[in-house]
């Protein structure tokens, strides 16, 4: 690379770092190839920037991330009339994998594209993918073009989420980014409570189509808004070959994956010749895929990225929280009708305690960290307590439901706390030119985390159940067994909450660059 080339890539106006004159001065002559180690000091980004600007780009990336966790959860309730117009009830449960697949295995690719190619071509391409796709879906003929449609709307909004953070950590100084994380979590319970309902008012008094349809201006206002201003925003992407073989492996790998998860006790046995296969093809793609990784010169995805005293801990982290989060989500209205015999709509009421509380969690998190020295206690005892919290719930249980619904209010109050610690911890601790890279493998683990909880707390209950089929209990077996078997699901929950703390306490907390912070907590 020329000296041109890269003076010509660095941020315009003064960088918000804390280093000195003389280290910043030596870590300029240091050549980009060179830095990519996982725990390397950031460069933290340009003031150019004024405060409208940062949130008129912050608008536009809310508004991308909401289409991408609008369409996780719009299109279940219309999945019954989609079903009775194609005639295929048997497979349209791949209408919601084939998104969940497609965009789970991607996350990492993004985030590397990002990193290689820069911010705003990708955050074009998964867009445009992402509208493709819902055209492909709303004008489907057939139940497998809709399928297929789902798949090419999955490429694109799995690419959406780590695009989105990491332009937020080119914009915002990783003091302050923490803050922001809680309005995107805010997006994400949104969508939770309004699209079922969006979703089914459209399948009902319009046309199923029109939850796909729906995404197209959205779509075109978010880049609208965020595409006048990306010229503004710092470059720290930095051009180099793409490791294709190596993204190939990953995805290939994940998909591998995610299939033997989301079959697994479900549609085939656990032991089944299918399954079976699955886990072997995803040990073989894995290992080859980690064998490639040591020997390339650059990685699609650096394994020393995710070494080190920070990234591999906040990872953890945050996937074991997110995990037990997500698996209480898909659980809960089946102890709702059971237990307390609610009905389904009034099951989906209940769920916002578990799903909506954590953003407060998260946003007081975020405010405190511009605030605090030590940032990570805040999420250390955010998550103890919420391991509390579910551990209570497992040994009082069954409560009165006021009762129970608090406590569990007050365990997604405490897990919310460590989704801003985690990330930002992770964007603070990689060079610039990772940031991408290491955004999208964290969207990766979390989503490979919430998938694997999701089977095992489902495991568990048939275990619990006596091997029980699981979409068969409510109607076959009682309150009180269905009780016992909650309460090992809250103790696992517990456990994994627990080691979410544990990892935050291994972690090593790194001074955040940007404004000194007016508190430091003592030792």
């Amino acid at each position: 690379m020329s000296m041109s080339e890269r003076q010509s890539r660095q941020p315009a106006g003064p960088p918000h770092h804390l280093l000195s004159d003389e280290a910043a001065a030596e870590l300029s002559s240091i050549p980009t190839e060179v830095i990519n180690l996982g725990d390397a000091p950031p460069l933290a980004p340009a003031g150019a920037l004024t405060q409208g600007e940062v949130r008129a780009i912050l608008l536009s990336l809310l508004l991308a991330m909401f289409l991408a966790a609008l369409d996780q959860t719009i299109v279940a309730t219309a999945l019954p009339t989609i079903g009775r117009q194609f005639g295929n009830v048997e497979n349209l449960s791949w209408v919601i994998t084939a998104y969940l697949l497609s965009s789970t295995a991607v996350a990492p690719v993004f985030g590397s594209l990002a990193d290689i190619y820069g911010r705003r071509v990708m955050i074009i391409v998964s867009l445009s993918l992402f509208v493709a796709g819902s055209v492909m879906c709303a004008l489907a003929p057939s139940l497998l073009v809709l399928i297929l449609g789902r798949a090419l709307q999955g490429l694109g909004g799995g690419g959406i989420m780590p695009i989105v953070q990491t332009v937020i950590s080119d914009v915002v100084s990783p003091r302050e980014r923490g803050q922001y994380q809680a309005y995107f979590s805010g997006v994400w319970v949104s969508a939770g409570i309004g699209g079922p309902i969006l979703g089914g008012f459209f399948a009902e008094h319009l046309h199923w189509s029109m939850i796909f349809w729906i995404n197209l201006p959205l779509a075109i206002g978010a880049l609208a808004l965020l595409l006048p201003k990306m010229a503004k925003i710092p470059v720290y992407h930095r051009r180099r070959k793409v490791d294709w073989l190596g993204g190939v492996l990953l995805m290939a790998a994940a998909m591998a994956v995610m299939l033997v998860l989301t079959w697994g006790g479900n549609r085939f046995a656990w032991l089944s010749p299918t399954i079976l296969a699955l886990s072997g093809a995803a040990v073989l793609l894995a290992a080859s895929f980690i064998w490639h990784a040591l020997r390339a010169r650059e990685p699609f995805l650096p394994l020393q990225l995710m070494s080190g005293t920070v990234v591999p801990w906040a990872m953890a982290g945050g996937a074991f929280t997110m995990g037990a989060m997500i698996a209480l989500t898909v659980h809960m209205p089946l102890y709702y009708e059971a237990v307390y015999h609610l009905t389904a709509s009034q099951s989906g009421l209940a769920l916002i305690p578990i799903a909506a509380i954590s953003v407060f969690g998260a946003a007081f998190t975020g405010r405190a960290m511009v605030h605090v020295e030590r940032y990570k206690r805040i999420a250390i005892i955010g998550t103890g307590f919420a391991a509390l919290m579910a551990a209570a719930i497992a040994v009082l249980t069954p409560l009165p439901l006021w009762l129970f619904l608090t406590l569990l209010s007050l365990c997604s109050l405490g897990l919310g706390t460590v989704f801003p610690v985690s990330v930002v911890s992770i964007q603070n601790a990689v060079p610039r030119p990772q940031i991408g890279t290491a955004t999208g493998a964290m969207n990766f683990f979390r989503a490979l985390m919430a998938s694997f909880t999701v089977a095992g707390f489902t495991a568990i209950l048939l275990i619990a159940l006596g091997g029980a089929e699981h979409r068969h209990v409510v109607g076959s077996v009682g309150s009180a067994e269905m009780v016992t078997a909650f309460r090992w699901v809250f103790g696992a929950a517990a456990l994994m909450l627990t080691a979410s703390a544990l990892c935050i306490v291994a972690m090593e907390e790194r001074k955040l660059a940007g404004p000194e912070p007016t508190l430091a907590l003592s030792e």
